[in-house]
């Protein structure tokens, strides 16, 4: 339940104002991948997939840019990815998933620019220029992705201590 309730704090998230590229988006979704059945992935994919929709349609009257379709993979790929914190979430782990997270998206998003769209020439140092004008992205996404991770596998780990020290109060 907590890990749908972050993905769903994620998706409104996304739509109030804040830093640019600090997000729960990343940390949502291993949160997510590592307390929930893989057979139900397709629920933080969805959302955030109708969410990206909705924004760039609706809020910013944009036509949907093919690189969404690069996010959207992403978004799968972290989720199984939160899968491999399901048997162990220290903090040490959680730590390196969301640097993961950071710089798989940093990796992925700009060369889904570079490659779809018309800014950058279609050369090696189009690719670089690309990367290099998402360095100040990249900051605020790291930052996020680090504080909200621990925030929400921090309230995870308090939510089954409390449980289990009611578990064994009442037994």
């Amino acid at each position: 339940m907590l890990a749908i309730l972050f993905v769903l704090f994620a998706v409104g998230f996304r739509f109030l104002p804040h830093p640019l590229a600090f997000t729960p988006v990343a940390a949502a979704l291993l949160y997510f991948g590592a307390r929930m059945p893989r057979k139900y992935i397709w629920i933080p994919v969805a959302l955030l997939a109708a969410s990206d929709v909705i924004l760039t349609k609706v809020v910013y009257g944009y036509a949907l840019p093919a690189d969404t379709f690069i996010s959207w993979a992403w978004y799968l790929a972290i989720v199984l990815f939160g899968g491999v914190l399901m048997s162990n979430s220290k903090p040490w782990r959680v730590l390196g998933a969301a640097l993961g997270a950071s710089v798989s998206f940093f990796i992925v998003s700009n060369f889904g620019v570079w490659a779809a769209w018309t800014m950058y020439p279609k050369t090696l140092g189009g690719l670089t220029a690309a990367y290099v004008a998402g360095l100040p992205f990249f900051r605020n996404d790291l930052a996020g992705d680090l504080f909200f991770s621990a925030v929400f596998f921090g309230i995870g780990h308090l939510v089954h201590t409390i449980a289990e020290r009611r578990a064994h109060a009442t037994a």
